[in-house]
């Protein structure tokens, strides 16, 4: 028995056939034929000096060699396409994959990602709407739209966007019925639960409190989804928390308005994330460039308000 190990082809062979626990199932999968497999498994083998499958009348069984065998052999070639495909994303100057939450997604990228494709006709743009963490290689993701605390992630480059801040929005008919903060008192509050992990809490009760207004926050609807409180905002269901990167379009165009300029600034706020070493990659530069030129654009909604950090505002 050889301390070498078989021929590639022959591993193939019988990591297709473990899995689908069939010579002709996996001869189909690689378009070899199940006598051409049967070879490539006698090889190994031999090579190895003990049978891998038990051969039975209309199935396939694993020896205890080829159970042994068949983990090892199936990372080993999980962990070849992994970085076969990460070799091919570096050459790779035509797609760009972007993960981003499904509320960033919606109210950020969604609105203006045209501007992007008209710009750059040759960078095919798809998106990946969770927030799930994913893996740049294995998940071929190219830039991660994060939000978060400005803190460094190891082997990622990071940007960190424009500061974030939450202000009252409504529909301007909805303000000419609550012309003054205190009439807030009699608005269905719309709370987005979404930063709820904040620590110092940014809600209701926090503005109230900044507004030095002694008003029950505790009742209204409850969306653990940014977007969704915005929606119910824009559907004249009530008043809302709206965050910077999700309102500030709506606002700068007329759909919702914050009439009321007092806001709280966060500590917390988006990141622009990429595997380290690939942020000057043209593509990746551009969709940067472009994500700070937009948000640039809308400057002047922050401008007109008073922002006070979360940090600055007394504890209930």
């Amino acid at each position: 028995m050889s301390d070498r190990l078989p021929p590639l082809t022959a591993l193939r062979a019988f990591e297709a056939a473990a899995r689908h626990m069939s010579f002709a199932k996996a001869a189909e999968e690689l378009h070899v034929t199940p006598a051409a497999l049967s070879f490539q498994i006698k090889s190994l083998e031999d090579h190895l000096g003990a049978p891998v499958f038990h051969r039975l009348n209309r199935a396939v069984e694993l020896t205890e060699a080829g159970r042994a065998l068949a983990p090892g052999v199936t990372d080993g070639f999980q962990s070849l396409n992994t970085a076969w495909r990460s070799a091919q994303r570096l050459t790779n100057e035509v797609t760009l994959m972007v993960t981003a939450g499904p509320a960033f997604t919606a109210k950020w990228l969604a609105p203006r990602f045209y501007e992007f494709a008209r710009a750059h006709p040759d960078i095919d743009l798809r998106f990946s709407a969770t927030l799930r963490n994913l893996d740049f290689a294995r998940d071929e993701v190219d830039v991660a739209i994060r939000f978060g605390l400005d803190q460094q992630d190891p082997g990622l480059w990071m940007h960190p966007l424009a500061g974030e801040w939450v202000v009252p929005v409504m529909t301007p008919d909805m303000a000419e019925r609550f012309p003054t903060p205190e009439s807030l008192r009699n608005a269905t509050l719309i709370h987005d639960e979404s930063i709820a992990f904040l620590r110092p809490q940014v809600d209701w009760a926090a503005w109230f409190r900044l507004m030095n207004l002694d008003i029950d926050a505790a009742h209204g609807p409850r969306f653990n989804g940014a977007d969704h409180s915005i929606d119910a905002a824009l559907a004249g269901a009530g008043v809302a928390l709206g965050r910077r990167a999700l309102v500030v379009k709506d606002i700068d165009e007329g759909r919702l308005v914050a009439p009321f300029p007092h806001a709280i600034g966060l500590q917390a706020r988006f990141r622009f994330l990429c595997r380290e070493g690939t942020e000057n990659r043209p593509h990746i530069a551009a969709f940067r460039e472009w994500m700070l030129d937009e948000i640039a654009k809308l400057t002047p909604v922050t401008e007109a308000l008073t922002i006070t950090p979360i940090e600055d505002i007394p504890p209930p």
